[in-house]
């Protein structure tokens, strides 16, 4: 024979054992626990938890974006030359502070031109209530005509409303000369000047700057349609419960990854969905007495408050994933292991809830999976007990309508 039908001859042999290993694998492990009782080796140890439902926290996460509670644009109500700027830009400001002056000098004079119309008025209509007073005696006694008389009591009536008139135009130059101090409508964060001294404002339409108030903040996010359709169906089902009237305790993470110490509350959230997003928003209210929160920064919101009532949990390593989806492995009656297909939903903690495919009092293994085969015997290691419930706190859980 030569070389070459020899070396042919050879990987042909090779072939065939190789090919027979193959086809006797599945069965070593299809057929480990008989193999084991022939050997005389014992089961395997396992470890496992026995399914016990119970009502678990749900929280919800969505990306959100901080808002002043209120932001106003400060402009002024009269025209004239910008005098000074009386506050400090990005500090604090009080209601009412003046924070611009433009120079009162003409609605002061305005101002002193009205009032003296004002005594001028008031003295035309002291003398026409005289006369109209002395007028009346004498229309009795018939010493004057009904048509004098008439003119001075119309006369009193006539100089009582330019009285009027000229008080109005006292309040309206009283007005404009205080309107000269341009004032902050709210309590907050001034922002910067964007006109300077000397320049001519024309009224209302020159913005002056913004005050933003900042204590409390607002949170605004959006919750996607999809998202808040799976949640309704889970309501009607019964496998979330709702705080009542929709109030959310509403917690904020911030970019680092740490919680903001105050917490605050769920109080909008709107019908409407959006046409570009596709979500609805929704609004909380935190308290922000320290300022740390700033409008227009992004953060983590997680609303706590719901419940899902008799929940099936089992620890995140005993649910392993195959060609078909999740599964878990489960010892029945007999102590053999059954392969349990299985739907998960949100985590809490580092458990996994299960929603389809686990019946109460079933035992999940847990621990030496690597050990076992379906229709293998075992033995459980320890007692069953059920899972330990998670730690408490918006980072537990972790929704799986996490966008």
């Amino acid at each position: 024979m030569s070389t070459h039908e020899l070396s042919l001859s050879t990987a042909f042999r090779h072939g065939v054992i190789l090919a027979v290993l193959l086809a006797a694998a599945p069965l070593s492990g299809c057929d480990r626990a008989a193999s084991q009782a022939q050997n005389g080796r014992p089961p395997p140890e396992v470890a496992v938890v026995t399914i016990e439902p119970r009502s678990v926290p749900a929280t919800f996460e969505y990306t959100g974006q901080t808002a002043g509670r209120r932001e106003v644009e400060v402009r002024a109500r009269v025209t004239g030359i910008l005098l000074k700027r009386k506050y400090r830009e990005g500090g604090t400001v009080a209601a009412g502070q003046s924070l611009f002056a433009i120079d009162p000098a003409p609605y002061q004079a305005a101002a002193e031109r009205a009032s003296a119309d004002v005594a001028s008025a008031e003295a035309r209509l002291a003398q026409a209530q005289r006369n109209a007073t002395r007028f009346k005696p004498l229309r009795e006694a018939k010493a004057i005509s009904q048509k004098e008389y008439d003119d001075a009591v119309s006369n009193e009536a006539i100089f009582e409303a330019d009285l009027k008139a000229a008080r109005a135009q006292l309040t309206e130059a009283t007005l404009n000369l205080e309107y000269t101090r341009v004032k902050s409508p709210i309590t907050g964060v001034a922002g910067r000047s964007l006109r300077s001294e000397g320049n001519y404002v024309s009224g209302p339409d020159v913005l002056l700057t913004t005050v933003t108030q900042i204590d409390p903040v607002y949170v605004l996010f959006g919750i996607s349609d999809e998202e808040r359709l799976k949640l309704q169906r889970e309501a009607e089902a019964g496998r979330l419960v709702m705080p009542k009237n929709g109030a959310f305790t509403v917690s904020v993470q911030l970019a680092e990854g740490s919680l903001h110490r105050n917490s605050g509350k769920l109080n909008f959230s709107d019908v409407r969905i959006s046409g570009a997003t596709g979500t609805s928003e929704a609004r909380a209210e935190l308290p922000n007495p320290d300022g740390l929160l700033r409008p227009g920064q992004f953060v983590r919101v997680i609303l706590n408050g719901a419940q899902r009532p008799n929940a099936i949990l089992v620890p995140q390593r005993a649910v392993l994933e195959g060609p078909k989806g999740k599964f878990v492995y489960v010892v029945n009656g007999d102590s053999k292991v059954e392969v349990r297909p299985v739907e998960v939903g949100d985590w809490q903690g580092d458990e996994w809830i299960v929603t389809t495919g686990l019946n109460p009092g079933e035992k999940v293994i847990v621990d030496g999976v690597m050990k076992i085969a379906p229709g293998a015997t075992v033995r459980v290691a320890a007692p069953t007990a059920p899972a330990a419930p998670p730690s408490a706190g918006p980072a537990a859980g972790k929704s799986a309508a996490q966008p």
